[in-house]
């Protein structure tokens, strides 16, 4: 293993809305409890963008290092630190650590601690040469695997899953996906179709479009040439009846709103993408009657990280991605504010 410098190169948001200013900064140095992950590549989130324009209600850490699907080799770690290996191939997810001793950490629901620590929004993120994870919530990954192609499985791909398995869909059912195209919609058509769900994608564009079919979209819905989306997504249903479940993956208020209308009776709707000062609204009247579910669902849990990863190292999932280099990442972010990514966009950290 090579000596761990002192400093390393980096992008980091030195004021909200950015752009993030590629730098030298020192390399952390892991505590007890934690891991140093020397980082090979990591994948560009929404919420990284989120993140630097400062659009949640929560506190950013100042002058941050922003990343969260981080997939790299464990050069140091903590005394305290167990369960992970100097030289195992690790990933740093959202979650980079949480208390393990509230109700929601006893229970599984680790994302829901009070005092869970975010990569890349709280605590700083992959987009360095070296990060720090909790050792307790770093992914360890096969070693079999591309670091490149795993990359978006870290956060993209667990947190899909974990939204599928919220919705209570069955195999044989329908599920329609909204924002298909993107870098998690790509990968929620393949979990869903590797649980044995039948896939409506809706998006815009062609591109988009050509995509959505070759992961094995049973139907493509463009919302930029529909006349009727509702009508559209309920007649590529098998009875014309609507969605069993609908994946709200958008960055834009408008589908939360529409959802209700083509989902099923009984059918349940999940939030997941967070369009920045979004609500959600549903007519009452079809709500009740219909008897539809409306959740929320964050990032997976340890659990769900394992499986998730799982489903990848089987072969069953592909991350359609571009790889640029680390400097490179105010151009992401720009294609990502004009909606011109299509799958994702994985930055190759420097040696």
């Amino acid at each position: 293993m090579s000596p761990i410098p002192e400093t390393q190169w980096a992008q980091v948001v030195e004021k909200k809305g950015g752009p993030p200013v590629y730098k030298q900064i020192p390399v952390p140095k892991p505590g007890p409890d934690e891991v140093l992950v020397k980082m090979k590549y990591t994948g560009v989130c929404h919420t990284d963008l989120h993140a630097m324009n400062g659009d949640w209600p929560l506190t950013v850490k100042q002058n941050l290092v922003g990343g969260h699907e981080g997939a790299g080799i464990v050069v140091a770690k903590g005394s305290l630190a167990q369960g992970i290996e100097i030289g195992d191939h690790a990933g740093i997810k959202w979650l980079n650590g949480s208390c393990l001793a509230c109700e929601f950490c006893k229970t599984a629901d680790e994302p829901l601690c009070p005092d869970a620590q975010l990569s890349g929004y709280t605590v700083d993120g992959t987009f360095q040469q070296y990060a720090i994870g909790k050792a307790a919530h770093v992914a360890k990954l096969p070693k079999e695997v591309s670091l490149d192609a795993i990359a978006p499985i870290l956060c993209a791909g667990i947190t899909v899953y974990k939204g599928l398995k919220e919705s209570g869909a069955r195999p044989g059912q329908t599920v329609a996906i909204v924002g298909a195209g993107g870098g998690l919609g790509s990968l929620a058509q393949q979990y869903a179709k590797a649980m044995g769900l039948r896939v409506i994608a809706i998006d815009g564009g062609e591109e988009k479009k050509a995509m959505c079919e070759k992961l094995g979209a049973e139907a493509y819905v463009d919302f930029t040439k529909s006349t009727d989306l509702v009508a559209d997504v309920k007649a590529a249903t098998p009875d014309g009846l609507g969605a069993h479940a609908v994946l709200l993956l958008a960055v834009s208020e408008k589908p939360f709103q529409q959802a209700v209308e083509y989902a099923r009776s009984r059918g349940t709707i999940v939030a997941i993408g967070l369009p920045a000062h979004a609500f959600l609204k549903a007519p009452v009247f079809e709500t009740v009657v219909k008897m539809i579910s409306i959740k929320g669902s964050y990032v997976g849990n340890r659990q769900d990280g394992v499986e998730a990863i799982d489903f990848y190292a089987r072969g069953l999932i592909k991350a359609p991605f571009k790889t640029v280099p680390l400097k490179e990442l105010p151009e992401v972010f720009k294609l990502m504010e004009e909606g011109k990514i299509a799958g994702r966009y994985v930055l190759e950290i420097p040696e």
